[in-house]
């Protein structure tokens, strides 16, 4: 049995129009200063930020490859957003109390206090070049959501349509807009999203339930025996988490919204409340793609799971709202990187002379234009590209920590880390490759390889002794672009 998706009727474009009116309309009122744009004047609440950060984290790129993963493994998947569970438990356990104490613009900055100018820039650097990569693959999957919706627009155009969206959104407001703009997301998705599993349910439980489109060891997780299974083999996963803690700890966009809390206890409770939210909303849209293969056994392209149950099990209205929330999963994510983005550039290469509105939303501008290239001309899969593009946020790993946990940590030792951490990566990906799994050799062998390159060569070139400038963990005053405007 299969089931195919209504056309569009004119309810559903009311009710996409609706919600990305909704979307612009809070976000509408302009930053009257450049702390209010990048920090949303650092006094963000422990509602609007759980619900900044899951936003954040819930994005279209990986939403599709989840879905899709559902669609091909069955509940099996769920070890995917065990990762975001446990990724972000770790940040909530290291870092998220030492960023809020920090209080900057840039997590970069970190490496500039805590080693030398220009490490800090050279870190800057890579995580620019990072997220470039990470929201390149967003686009491309807004591209993938919407282009069976308008087949006479042309990917590249439908795309550019979709991000100059994006752009009219954030640009008011910058970070204020956005967690005006991730608090609406999240009240729909979490009254959605579980709504398309239900349904998803009843839909094939006369059919058999899942036991009837999966064999029985793919109905729960069993890590060793589906170590090697072709549909999710465990060892991906695994090296998954590694990568995960070890990556997050470093995310910009992690940094400003911890930035831009309150206060310690508000940062920290907000990223431990969003760990259990993105597993749980995941979690659901994984269960419902599996669902999906009970009724429709014969789709084309998994990575269409989410859509195509948006579309066939959603009734009129009701499905406008969905896609609408599948592209405001894109806005929030690419606001949210953006606007870290732009402060990263502010902070670590504009000094005063971006520290206006105006040079801000230039910046984000030239962020815009380059995810979209990037989404346009570069990307093919989704998932793997994703992975790809963590390769030097990773290799930040040692210096991070060290900085925040290690005062006799050196420069020469975070230079030898960082260079490790990017060697080990590429080299896995270019001898190794995404069919030869190398995910498990650059993570189980290169994570620790940078933390022993940073301890040995810190260890060499130590002074012998610590001053001030290596306290990066203690209170610093904090600099606020508010204070030049």
């Amino acid at each position: 049995m299969t089931e195919h998706a209504a056309p569009l009727a004119l309810a559903d474009i009311a009710g996409f129009g609706a919600l990305v009116a909704l979307l612009v309309w809070f976000s509408r009122r302009p930053a009257v200063n450049s702390g209010e744009f990048l920090m949303a004047n650092r006094a963000v609440g422990l509602f609007p930020l759980i619900a900044t950060l899951v936003m954040t984290e819930f994005n279209t790129s990986t939403l599709l490859a989840f879905s899709a993963a559902g669609y091909r493994a069955g509940p099996m998947a769920l070890a995917l957003p065990l990762v975001f569970l446990i990724g972000l438990a770790f940040y909530t356990l290291t870092v998220a109390r030492p960023w809020k104490r920090f209080n900057r613009l840039s997590v970069a900055e970190l490496f500039t206090e805590r080693y030398s100018p220009r490490l800090g820039r050279f870190a800057s650097l890579l995580l620019l070049a990072a997220m470039t990569g990470f929201c390149a693959t967003y686009v491309k999957s807004l591209g993938l959501i919407f282009q069976p919706l308008t087949p006479a627009l042309p990917t590249w155009l439908l795309t550019a349509l979709l991000s100059g969206l994006v752009l009219v959104v954030i640009v008011p407001g910058g970070l204020r807009s956005v967690v005006r703009s991730d608090v609406v997301s999240f009240l729909v998705a979490v009254v959605l999203l579980p709504a398309v599993l239900a349904i998803g349910m009843s839909r094939s439980a006369p059919l058999g339930g899942l036991s009837a489109a999966f064999p029985a060891d793919q109905l729960v997780v069993a890590p060793l025996a589906q170590w090697t299974h072709p549909a999710l083999p465990f060892w991906f996963v695994t090296s998954l988490v590694v990568l995960t803690c070890f990556t997050y700890i470093a995310a910009p966009w992690y940094g400003q919204k911890m930035f831009a809390a309150r206060d310690e206890r508000t940062a920290w409770l907000a990223v431990a409340c969003s760990a259990v939210l993105v597993f749980a909303l995941y979690g659901a849209m994984v269960l419902a793609a599996a669902h999906l293969r009970v009724v429709a056994p014969g789709l084309p392209d998994p990575q269409m799971a989410m859509p195509h149950m948006v579309l066939s099990w959603l009734p009129r209205g009701v499905r406008g709202v969905g896609l609408a929330l599948l592209f405001a999963a894109g806005l929030t994510t690419l606001a949210g990187v953006w606007t870290a983005m732009a402060a990263m550039v502010a902070a670590d290469f504009g000094g005063k002379t971006a520290s206006g509105i105006g040079p801000q939303r230039l910046v984000l501008t030239g962020v815009a234009v380059l995810s979209w290239m990037g989404g346009t001309f570069l990307v093919d899969d989704i998932l793997n590209r994703l992975i790809l593009a963590n390769i030097p946020v990773a290799a930040l790993a040692f210096s991070l920590l060290a900085g925040f946990y290690w005062p006799r940590a050196t420069t020469p030792g975070a230079w030898a880390s960082i260079a490790v951490g990017i060697a080990w990566g590429v080299g896995c990906f270019v001898a190794i490759g995404d069919a030869g799994g190398y995910t498990w050799a650059w993570a189980i062998y290169g994570v620790p390889a940078i933390f022993i390159a940073g301890v040995v060569v810190s260890l060499l070139t130590q002074s012998g002794r610590v001053t001030s400038r290596h306290r990066a963990s203690a209170p610093q005053r904090t600099t606020s672009f508010s204070d030049q405007s």
